[in-house]
């Protein structure tokens, strides 16, 4: 068996992990070249994506056999018998030994005549190769070339999906209170969108970029969300794990199909969160690491300098805005951005209302409750809602009847729960102390000297 027939579906499975039928062949390949290990592994591996294959149970029969795996490879053997019981012992076996190559026959005299001296017969045998059939899918190919002529007009692989596309059908007003958030929203970003006359008057791109930034767990995904729903437009939220790979190159190019993806996909929120993991600052990264490429691939994307980004509309969210690139919040990218602060009061009250939904409840005064959580996130009253289910659900399982949840709980859930934007609060008050050379973050300093933060 040619090692570079197996190199060449060997590079194959690699191109696409997920199909068994290459895993298969692979397996076969190997079976049959001796390489037991390998063949158990590709067999196992194939399993997994299609445990019925009973050519791929045989493999992994034999091949456990012959590598010690005794254990496994009998409870293999016995799911062969039971699916196939005619074949349970058809696994490939190792080649046999080439047999040695004939002897040479007699130089021929003049006066016999050579095949290449018909010219008829060799017409005909030429004809007879070009009508010869293909090897079939199943058998296993003696060259690279058979190995092209066999798999070359299959598809490609597709391209791995990246990100989560969907559709919302929630609008601003669904979001409670933030009254603040939600006019800046309409007046900055929205308003110039919705109304395609006065743009077009005005000369004004439907392009657009906007930076979410403030505490963890206040909100910024649902406000994009929502944002999404206001211009009628596709959702799509990427995150770090969609963009970073362990390959080099292969993190620009995921880059590139996302913003593709958008644009396909148009009108289009592309949200792109923890932004700041994405678009990091390139002075940060020592010795022109792997992600000073992916930084400038962003930057290159949003420019739209060879494609054209009509109809998508960047939303990123950080919690920490001073680590991004500057570049990426200079005009015509992320150059508009909103403070997403812990939530207001008639916020609270809407946040617990959500969260209480379809649980069993006394009739409550939620907007007292919402009084004592100054301070708090929503992640904050989440959780508030969850520990007061909790202290309701522990007295009925006790007492054998379905107890609902009283005043009583979310008030000792709230004793309980602490804010959790404290370690941020600190880290972004110095930063807006010290380094707000350009008013960025003059919101934050109003909220903090409002909220008498010290």
């Amino acid at each position: 068996m040619s090692d570079s027939v197996i190199a060449a579906m060997e590079t194959a499975v690699a191109a696409d992990p997920q199909n068994p039928a290459l895993r298969e062949h692979l397996a076969q390949l190997l079976s049959q070249a001796g390489r037991m290990d390998e063949a158990w592994t590709h067999a196992t591996a194939g399993l997994g994506q299609a445990p019925a294959n009973t050519t791929l149970l045989g493999i992994a029969a034999t091949a456990g056999e012959a590598t010690g795996r005794q254990d496994e490879a009998a409870g293999y053997r016995t799911l062969l018998n039971a699916l196939d019981p005619g074949n349970a012992t058809s696994a490939p076996a190792a080649p046999a030994p080439t047999p040695p190559p004939p002897p040479p026959t007699a130089t021929p005299t003049s006066d016999e005549s050579m095949p290449w001296d018909n010219d008829e017969d060799s017409s005909s045998d030429d004809e007879e190769r070009v009508r010869a059939p293909m090897p079939a899918a199943g058998d296993v190919p003696d060259s690279v070339d058979e190995l092209m002529d066999m798999w070359g007009d299959s598809d490609a692989p597709p391209e791995p999906e990246v990100g989560e596309m969907s559709r919302e059908r929630f609008y601003l007003k669904d979001v409670g209170g933030m009254e603040d958030i939600k006019s800046r929203l309409e007046v900055s970003f929205l308003a110039p969108m919705k109304n395609p006359e006065m743009r077009q008057a005005f000369g004004k791109s439907m392009r657009g970029g906007l930076l979410l930034w403030g505490p963890p767990g206040c909100g910024k995904t649902f406000i994009a969300k929502a944002v999404a729903g206001e211009l009628d437009a596709n959702f799509y939220h990427v995150g770090l794990s969609d963009v970073l790979d362990m390959w080099i190159g292969s993190s620009e190019k995921n880059i590139t199909n996302i913003f593709d993806m958008a644009r396909r996909n148009a009108p289009c929120v592309l949200f792109l969160d923890e932004v700041d993991a994405i678009g990091q600052k390139r002075t940060q990264l020592r010795g022109g690491g792997a992600m000073r490429g992916v930084v400038n691939q962003l930057l290159q994307e949003m420019d739209g300098a060879s494609n054209d980004n009509e109809g998508v509309f960047v939303l990123a969210a950080t919690n920490h805005p001073w680590d991004i690139d500057s570049a990426l919040l200079r005009p015509g990218r992320l150059d508009r951005t909103l403070l997403v602060l812990p939530p207001d009061l008639p916020a609270r009250q809407a946040i617990l209302e959500l969260h209480l939904r379809g649980r069993p409840t006394e009739k409550l005064d939620l907007a007292k409750i919402a009084k004592h959580t100054n301070g708090l996130t929503g992640a904050d009253l989440s959780l508030v809602c969850e520990q007061a289910t909790e202290y309701a659900m522990t007295a009925s399982i006790e007492t054998g009847t379905v107890r609902p949840i009283t005043m009583k709980d979310l008030g000792k859930a709230v004793k309980e729960v602490r804010p959790s934007h404290g370690p941020w609060i600190e880290s972004a008050k110095n930063f807006a102390m010290f380094n707000n050379e350009d008013g960025r973050y003059d919101d934050l300093l109003a909220w903090i000297k409002q909220n008498k933060i010290k």
